[in-house]
């Protein structure tokens, strides 16, 4: 995929974010609040990568996300972006099925985040894009369907032209795909509200400097 200035400079705050919190973690593993960042930094990091990285990411953030909550269980920022994980999740599932167990997972999180903070309106919309989440992962995953159909149509035999041209054309669909992936994950982190969470981990205040 292509990046622009302004995403490729967040990338590289997101990654240095991200080794302070891993070294910030070596010096106290039960600091909820950066474990909280931590997490925040690798669910935004997820919306740059492919649909099997972002995979990756965002177990990741999960895990961090859920070590938060075991520290403070009380923690509705950790609840909240727990809800956010999962509709990630979700969204990059193709199967409707677990999609919608992830979807249901989520909006438990989102309620549980909302019954901590009731005055909070992000955790109620959440709540929202949870419950519209199966028929919009419809939807993007039928765009998704006709995008693998096109990397999966063309190239039938012939010489070494003919090849050539059909390498040449998956190619050029392999680009649609990751660029529809990038597309999807950046809609889907704006979607669950990843705004808020960067102006969340502000409040929180900056991760320690990497020494």
């Amino acid at each position: 995929m292509d990046l622009s200035n302004a995403d490729f400079e967040r990338l590289m705050m997101l990654d240095l974010a991200r080794n302070a919190c891993a070294e910030q973690y070596m010096n106290d593993p039960h600091d909820s609040e950066n474990l909280l960042k931590w997490g925040g930094a690798l669910l935004e990091f997820s919306q740059f990568q492919s649909v099997a990285d972002a995979k990756i990411m965002l177990d990741d953030a999960l895990s961090k996300f859920e070590e938060a909550l075991k520290i403070d269980p009380g923690k509705h920022q950790a609840l909240w972006c727990l809800g956010n994980a999962y509709s990630s999740q979700a969204f990059l599932n193709p199967d409707s099925d677990v999609a919608q167990g992830l979807f249901d997972k989520a909006a438990d999180y989102f309620q549980r985040a909302a019954t901590e903070d009731p005055s909070n309106e992000m955790y109620i919309k959440s709540m929202e894009v949870a419950t519209e989440g199966p028929k919009l992962h419809k939807e993007i995953h039928k765009q998704g369907g006709m995008m693998q159909q096109a990397l999966a149509g063309g190239g039938g035999g012939g010489g070494p032209s003919a090849s050539s041209n059909a390498n040449g054309g998956k190619k050029k669909n392999k680009k649609k795909n990751n660029d529809f992936t990038y597309d999807v994950c950046g809609w889907i982190i704006l979607a669950c509200g990843i705004v808020a969470w960067v102006g969340m981990a502000k409040s929180l205040g900056p991760p320690p400097p990497a020494r």
